[in-house]
């Protein structure tokens, strides 16, 4: 990338700048996940999807291809065919969503960032903690943007929350509760689908099912918004539906910063619960709570005053922040795609920033990077470690 992306300066007080052009994307994985990011990057007016290597079938990645709309040429048959190509074209992919089953992140990423091309990998990073160290280490030494697709971040009430929480409104944190409660695979033979079964394949998905797919989110969130580092478990995994390798429910008691007290809670047999993420952060002065079924709603309580429910939406005493990632006028849903764009949108001036040699200051963007993925990594293992010794207390 020579041409300039960034105009020459602008206001980090401001909205997002708009680039010189959109930015080139490829796909590594051609599952539902990469249907849905690219449907997100896509609205964001900030990206093109210009490549893939959506499967290691070539007909199928071709086939896939054409529903994105992709040149022939640039539909590979693997990824490492793809970054080879892509590093040597003029008009090459400037960063690439990856949304493989777990157990190819790493060699995925590989490819990529030793060609310098920036990356988004879906979490958990790897499957190992040596793998995700690797990943941070290498990432850091080429340079490149390396964000991991933590994307229940990119609410703007979860910024919001984030601000509120700095502000010391809460007071003293000392305590912090979070759950992500699913009912998908209730139904017995579920995990037989194409899209389930890998996910309960320890080969494939790692030592963990629902820890690592939805409990990484969770754990996450809690100390994205808190500010505090995840730094103790003590972990309970269950099988509560049919037979399984692997768990479908996880029960945890956590500890953050300086011994914080909390739980955390993953199941995907929670009947009724679709989204169920749920976070509850409670201070010496007050308390707040953000429910993903009712996401533009953020419930605000200073001990003692009537509780205030704060809302998405332009004009309404949200923060420059915040107001940045409010898409849609208020009383129309911001719902989980916005959330991808917004995530893309970060990513994006990541990408055109670490191009130009611009330095975006660590308060104005969030993209959760791949330090919080090793982070995941290391959240799962401890959970594993845990529950495995008797659910005893394990460090982070």
């Amino acid at each position: 990338m020579t041409e300039k992306l960034l105009p020459q300066s602008f206001d980090f007080d401001g909205p997002f700048p708009r680039l010189s052009r959109r930015l080139r994307l490829g796909i590594v994985g051609g599952g539902r996940i990469s249907a849905t990011q690219a449907m997100a990057a896509r609205m964001t007016d900030l990206w093109e999807i210009s490549a893939g290597a959506l499967s290691s079938d070539p007909e199928k990645a071709k086939a896939r291809g054409a529903d994105l709309f992709l040149d022939p040429e640039r539909c590979y048959g693997s990824f490492d065919e793809m970054a080879e190509a892509e590093a040597v074209r003029s008009d090459g992919v400037d960063a690439v969503m990856i949304t493989t089953p777990n157990n190819m992140h790493h060699p995925a990423a590989l490819a990529f960032l030793d060609r310098g091309i920036d990356i988004l990998c879906d979490k958990p990073l790897t499957n190992e903690i040596a793998e995700a160290e690797d990943l941070a280490a290498r990432s850091a030494e080429a340079g490149v943007v390396f964000g991991v697709s933590y994307v229940m971040s990119c609410y703007p009430m979860i910024r919001q929350a984030r601000e509120i929480v700095a502000s010391g409104i809460l007071g003293d944190i000392n305590q912090i509760h979070v759950e992500f409660m699913q009912d998908w695979m209730i139904p017995d033979g579920v995990e037989a689908a194409p899209h389930v079964k890998w996910r309960v394949d320890p080969k494939i998905s790692g030592p963990t099912s629902c820890t690592g797919d939805i409990g990484t989110h969770a754990a996450h969130l809690a100390s994205f918004v808190s500010g505090l580092p995840l730094t103790h478990v003590r972990a309970e995994m269950h099988v509560c539906g049919a037979p399984k390798p692997l768990e479908d429910t996880v029960f945890m008691m956590t500890r953050y910063g300086d011994g914080v007290p909390g739980t955390l809670m993953a199941t995907r047999l929670a009947s009724g619960n679709r989204g169920g993420l749920r976070l509850r952060i409670f201070g010496s002065k007050g308390g707040l709570e953000w429910d993903m079924e009712d996401a533009e709603r953020l419930r605000l309580n200073v001990f003692g005053d009537p509780d205030r429910i704060l809302s998405r939406g332009h004009g309404h005493g949200l923060s420059a922040a915040t107001e940045r990632f409010v898409r849609t006028g208020r009383g129309f849903p911001e719902g989980l795609i916005e959330a991808w764009a917004n995530l893309y949108t970060e990513f994006a001036m990541a990408v055109a920033a670490r191009s130009d040699g611009v330095a975006i200051p660590a308060d104005w963007i969030r993209l959760p990077r791949v330090g919080d993925g090793e982070a995941g990594v290391r959240f799962i293992h401890a959970a594993v470690a845990s529950h495995n010794e008797g659910s005893i207390w394990v460090d982070v």
